[in-house]
């Protein structure tokens, strides 16, 4: 029996692995043992006295209060610096809703007996912007932080420190976790593809990301299997791996038998 070589993917899947367990783990240690040092989940999350926020997060804290809160723009600063360098790889590589994504394809591949896994609702992906604007226009409107309430990613951490401090789950939350989860069944990331703002939020900030996956079109067999491997269901044979929309998995780059996609720190033309 050959044994299956450790990729990238097999390494995502472990980062996104250790990601959910400190989340998992640290309301217990919260709650059981007073340990403290690591506070909250995955939209603001501190270690000690250093508190890191989301961009959208901050972004609708500014729009609902209408005024600038000096620890909130630090705590910032370095979600965005990694999304200018990096692009979105926390949605990629830290997201808790990619973390049960990608256990779901593999339970899809396993059941179906098939290497690849066929999107079967294909939208387009300018709904991601309306997506953002209609976010941030509600948010001013209703003067309350919606993503903040309703983020998938967000929910996640919330329900597991609702069940360990009060024993309990919030019904609605669940609710929204399974719609987004159980689309996956039609659509390989259908929530993260076409609504998601923080997503969205993400790849604008990184649209001009120094780490950037690029073609070279002289060595390419046009083999497409990076189209069929993307879970965003990008095409990286035809450029798009270098759009705004790819979030930086590194997928394309490993089933890529002459190495024609690979990652490079430099600037590139953006697509989308």
């Amino acid at each position: 029996m050959v044994k299956k070589k450790w990729g990238i993917h097999q390494t995502r899947f472990l980062v996104l692995c250790c990601a959910f367990l400190l989340i998992l783990i640290n309301p217990f240690l919260n709650y059981y043992f007073q340990i403290n040092t690591i506070q909250g989940w995955y939209q603001s999350f501190g270690v000690g006295k250093l508190w890191f926020v989301s961009p959208l997060e901050g972004l609708e804290s500014i729009l609902v209060s209408k005024q600038f809160f000096l620890p909130a723009l630090i705590a910032m600063i370095l979600p965005i610096c990694l999304a200018v360098l990096l692009g979105s790889v926390y949605c990629s590589w830290l997201c808790p809703i990619s973390f049960f994504s990608e256990i779901i394809d593999g339970l899809k591949k396993r059941l179906s007996g098939s290497k690849w896994i066929t999107d079967k609702i294909l939208l387009s992906r300018r709904i991601l912007w309306f997506t953002l604007i209609a976010e941030v226009v509600l948010t001013m409107i209703l003067g309350a932080p919606l993503f903040v309430f309703l983020s998938p990613p967000g929910l996640v951490g919330r329900e597991i420190m609702t069940a360990v401090f009060f024993h309990t789950l919030a019904i609605e939350g669940v609710i929204i976790i399974v719609v987004v989860l159980g689309l996956n069944l039609l659509t390989r990331r259908f929530f993260c593809r076409y609504f998601c703002p923080l997503g969205a939020t993400l790849n604008i900030i990184g649209a001009k990301r120094n780490l950037l996956l690029v073609q070279d079109v002289s060595i390419c067999t046009s083999c497409t299997l990076c189209d069929q491997v993307c879970p965003l269901g990008l095409t990286p044979s035809q450029g798009m791996a270098e759009s705004i929309y790819c979030w930086n998995c590194g997928e394309c780059t490993a089933v890529c038998q002459p190495k024609a996609i690979v990652f490079q720190w430099g600037k590139g033309e953006e697509g989308g």
